[in-house]
């Protein structure tokens, strides 16, 4: 096994055991997915574990490949193009924050089909927000800490901001699209890690800023004030040990969330509970994302801790 593989392992087992640990649903009605679309595997071997995805038109995806620094478009028939491979850090990131390897994290996508993601590497170089245009070559726009994690990633197209949650740091940064010096939106002690990870997913929906803690197992929901600074922080969910990134279902503030150690995906009614509407039985092998677009689920895992089957899966979104 690569030093690589090693790093990834020993991160994972300490995202089982604090999953497992922490692990407390409550209950909530919810009718339950079945039956999968489509099933788009992976080969492990060459890094392709998902860890985050964006939307496309026609049903085509964007994916990040964390292990092997790649960008990848899957289109709707399942097949699957890498558009870019990330340079490897000089000392090949070993000396990334609670990781020890390089990796891909938050991906989103513009209507220009412009992509912005996130690349961790413990490196000044290449820590931070990265474009990548039609046809061209990624680029960062915008450095980040070293001594951070850059992981969850949300557009908002009215502004013209990308804000960025750090595991690490426990910080939401706020960039412009056009690249530039990163501004702490937020330093809130809930996006505080209690030792592995904190702030994790991240969404931007009605007037606020939506993210996850892992380690802690919340939902945090945070205003944006009129002059563009982050409100008071509400937690608006509990429970969801390890949890990682998540998407609105388009029934109010519901949301479907991926449970990574437990490769499960959660019903998320904030103030209501949840409940578990997808299992290892489904296919989930540690699900790293959620999207979804119209009346599909798209489910990534990126098998951690399988090490068996990482996919993207689709399922039927049930009334």
């Amino acid at each position: 096994m690569s030093k690589k593989s090693l790093a990834l392992s020993a991160a994972s087992a300490v995202l089982l055991a604090a999953t497992v640990a922490a692990l407390n649903p409550a209950p909530a009605a919810a009718t339950r997915p079945s039956g999968h679309q489509q099933a788009v595997h992976f080969d492990l071997a060459k890094g392709q574990t998902p860890e985050n995805i964006a939307l496309a038109p026609r049903g085509d995806a964007y994916v990040t490949f964390a292990a092997g620094r790649q960008i990848a478009k899957i289109s709707r028939d399942g097949s699957t193009r890498i558009l870019a491979t990330l340079p490897a850090p000089a000392d090949g990131g070993v000396h990334t924050p609670a990781l020890g390897f390089p990796l891909t994290v938050g991906i989103v996508r513009a209507t220009d089909d412009t992509l912005y993601f996130l690349y961790a590497t413990g490196t000044a170089d290449l820590t931070g927000v990265w474009r990548l245009r039609p046809g061209g070559t990624p680029r960062r726009i915008a450095a980040l800490p070293a001594n951070g994690l850059p992981n969850g990633l949300a557009l908002d197209a009215r502004t013209g901001s990308l804000y960025v949650t750090d595991s690490v740091l426990g910080t939401i940064w706020k960039v412009p699209t056009t690249g530039g010096t990163p501004t702490a939106w937020s330093t809130a002690p809930e996006l505080a890690s209690t030792g592995f990870l904190g702030a994790n997913g991240l969404k931007i929906r009605n007037g606020a800023v939506w993210a996850t803690n892992l380690d802690k197992g919340t939902v945090l929901r945070i205003p944006v004030r009129r002059d563009g600074g982050a409100g008071p922080v509400r937690t608006v969910a509990t429970g969801l040990a390890g949890i990682d990134d998540f998407a609105f279902t388009g029934r109010g503030d519901q949301l479907l969330a991926a449970l990574n150690g437990t490769s499960e995906v959660a019903l998320v009614r904030p103030g209501h509970g949840h409940s578990i509407v997808l299992s290892p039985s489904d296919g989930l092998q540690n699900p790293t994302s959620v999207a979804v677009s119209g009346n599909t689920i798209h489910v990534t895992s990126a098998a951690y801790l399988t090490a068996q089957d990482p996919n993207l899966l689709r399922f039927p979104l049930n009334p």
